[in-house]
């Protein structure tokens, strides 16, 4: 089979592009500040190729946002992957898990860990970090048992944990934080159990949208030079 041309490529990521904004835009979703992410253009979108496979494209294309993401700043960067689906909750958890491992050693020897959080994912400060920049991961995907999580291709939404406290220090974070609460009860009937605020627990239960077990353990290991 040959390798698709650049104009499907292309084809592909508008496709893509447009599924993510009519999934964004749907009222019944719940998450108000995607939805002004999505209304305001500070998004990007890059499609690559099976989840958890290395791409070093991927790389490259989140160290950009952060470098070119003004601190605070209402953005995210969406990783979509629309080759291999998983075929469940776990395989996907399992996949996102080693598509960030990857990320990992792929981030620039220099950039460090972002100092505002904690690079042990069972401490309740753990974000994600790349590029010196710490995100909260949103993962989704067509199998997710959560309705807000249940987009038509697997994707990574990497959010700046910046923009979170902006919003905080604005006295914004409690307020939106509830209304977005009440918008999944009215879609799902429940909140995800794994939510939790910022250091109460660890967000990396959080981040596959799976409901975890009380014995899970993150696969996730910080490499240290």
């Amino acid at each position: 089979m040959s390798a698709p041309s650049r104009a499907e490529v292309a084809g592909l990521a508008t496709r893509i592009d447009d599924d993510f904004r009519a999934f964004v835009d749907d009222a019944g979703f719940p998450c108000l500040a995607g939805k002004g992410v999505v209304h305001r253009d500070s998004y990007g979108l890059g499609v690559y190729g099976a989840l958890g496979a290395r791409t070093r494209r991927l790389a490259h294309d989140l160290a950009a946002f952060a470098a070119s993401t003004p601190a605070g700043s209402l953005a995210a960067f969406v990783a979509v992957f629309p080759r291999r689906a998983p075929a469940d909750e776990a395989s996907f958890e399992r996949r996102l898990w080693r598509q960030l491992d990857r990320l990992h050693a792929d981030d620039a020897p220099g950039a460090g860990w972002d100092p505002h959080v904690s690079d042990d994912p069972a401490d309740p400060r753990f974000a994600f970090s790349f590029a010196g920049c710490a995100m909260f991961v949103v993962g989704l995907h067509p199998h997710s048992s959560r309705q807000a999580r249940r987009f038509a291709w697997p994707a990574l939404v990497f959010n700046p944990h910046a923009q979170f406290e902006r919003l905080r220090a604005e006295g914004r974070f409690e307020r939106l934080r509830a209304m977005v609460r009440e918008r999944e009860i009215a879609l799902q009937g429940s909140i995800n159990p794994n939510l939790a605020d910022f250091g109460e627990k660890s967000e990396a239960r959080q981040y596959s949208g799976r409901e975890t077990p009380a014995d899970w353990r993150c696969p996730f290991h910080v490499r240290h030079p």
